[in-house]
């Protein structure tokens, strides 16, 4: 067992230097199976869940090697089409690996992938998309199989823009015969890098970003390349809101401010300042704020993914603040822990109603997810006293080396390991 420990009431200040994506990594990594080449993926966060990845890849006959923050993959020798279930339980982004399992060799068995528990994440849509394309696919006691003589190009809606179907589709269609379109496609720039990736590779793709995408089919991907992946635009929300909370000052480089503009205008409009120059974004913290109305929605409406942040962030803020998540049902996990540090939260069906409170106090809470972490992290660092941490394996999965980094911008924070 580990925990954090974090005394509150810094400003943080400094520059900070935002890592990889997260979600754009494990969707890469996956695609890497299309290849019949070498490739290197350069600015690889150091994170569980790419562990996980790693370890997913080599379980099927991969080579890979990690030096840094830098990943060579060789999937030449890939010998297995099945995820071994205690890899998929691990993690929710396993189920990446089906779409080029099934494209490369027309085949895969995995079994229902783990994750956070912030609500369902059915894989209806990756199914649906796999059968349009040719496959025939089995479910029985918790695992899929799908097995196709030759993928066909098709035209495929989907009910929702869900990321990990667009993108398990893109990669499946790569070699398939014929043109594939995806509509009502996700629009995250995860999906724009995984679709530069590809092409890198020698796929031939476009429309990525928008709701419809198109995919010609190519016989074989066999292009030696290196690429680099995006940063990763939750860890640069989840620093501007640090800055704001703690009411410091941050320089925050190796972002591309285009990715957060849902976030960077909800804290404008709370009366933060926020200045944006190339790749870095300069946010300064306010003595006050007042509340907002925030409703998640796919890119480019606010992230799902930073609505425990600005959950922390609107406890303090003035007057009443409306929350609505329109994304996962079970994203309210972490309201329990803020009420415990103080945060006056109340809950209607999908929205959370919370009304500004002069302060927080630290107290012993338990992170449930990965960004419920985050949350309670921020919490600690604006909160009174100190403030105990526990499951913090989450934070793990999304967040590299977080307590060292934010000493570095001059928080009083560190992590207990051993624990009996």
């Amino acid at each position: 067992m580990e925990r954090l420990i974090v005394t509150g009431g810094t400003p943080l200040r400094g520059s900070i230097a935002v890592s990889g994506a997260k979600n754009a990594i494990l969707p890469i990594m996956a695609a890497s199976l299309l290849s019949e080449s070498r490739v290197v993926l350069e600015g690889v966060p150091f994170l569980k869940d790419v562990q996980t990845m790693k370890e997913t890849l080599e379980s099927l006959g991969a080579k890979i090697k990690l030096t840094g923050d830098t990943i060579e993959v060789n999937p030449s020798g890939l010998h297995s089409q099945e995820v071994p279930s205690s890899l998929a339980r691990r993690m929710r982004a396993s189920n990446l690996v089906m779409g080029p399992l099934l494209g490369r060799f027309g085949t895969f068995k995995a079994s229902y992938p783990g994750g956070c528990t912030i609500g369902s994440r059915p894989m209806d849509l990756h199914i649906k998309g796999f059968e349009a394309l040719g496959a025939k696919i089995d479910e029985d006691h918790g695992y899929i199989k799908a097995e196709a003589a030759k993928l066909k190009g098709t035209e495929i809606h989907l009910d929702f823009p869900s990321v990990g179907a667009t993108e398990n589709i893109m990669m499946a269609a790569t070699l398939a015969e014929g043109t594939t379109i995806i509509r009502n496609a996700a629009r995250e720039p995860e999906i724009v890098d995984l679709q530069n990736y590809l092409n890198k590779m020698g796929a031939r793709i476009r429309g990525a970003g928008m709701d419809s995408i198109r995919i010609d089919g190519v016989k074989k991907l066999n292009r030696e390349i290196s690429y680099r992946v995006i940063p990763d635009r939750i860890e640069t929300g989840t620093f501007m809101v640090a800055a704001a909370i703690t009411r410091g000052e941050l320089v925050i480089e190796n972002a591309i401010p285009e990715h957060v503009e849902a976030v960077t205008a909800k804290l404008r409009e709370a009366g933060v300042q926020v200045r944006e120059e190339d790749d870095r974004i300069i946010v300064k913290g306010s003595p006050v704020w007042k509340g907002l109305d925030i409703r998640t929605m796919p890119f480019p409406g606010f992230p799902t993914d930073m609505q425990p942040q600005m959950m922390v962030f609107l406890c303090l803020a003035q007057g009443t603040s409306i929350i609505t998540e329109n994304i996962f049902e079970n994203r309210y996990r972490h309201v329990g822990e803020l009420r415990r540090m103080g945060g006056q939260i109340q809950l209607e069906g999908r929205s959370a109603i919370i009304k500004g409170v002069p302060r927080l106090t630290g107290t012993v809470v338990e992170a449930t997810d990965l960004r419920a972490g985050a949350a309670l992290v921020l919490g600690g660092l604006a909160a009174e006293n100190t403030t105990v941490i526990e499951g913090v394996h989450h934070l793990d999965r999304g967040y590299g080396n977080l307590e060292e980094r934010l000493r570095m911008l001059g928080a009083q924070i560190y992590r207990e390991t051993n624990l009996s």
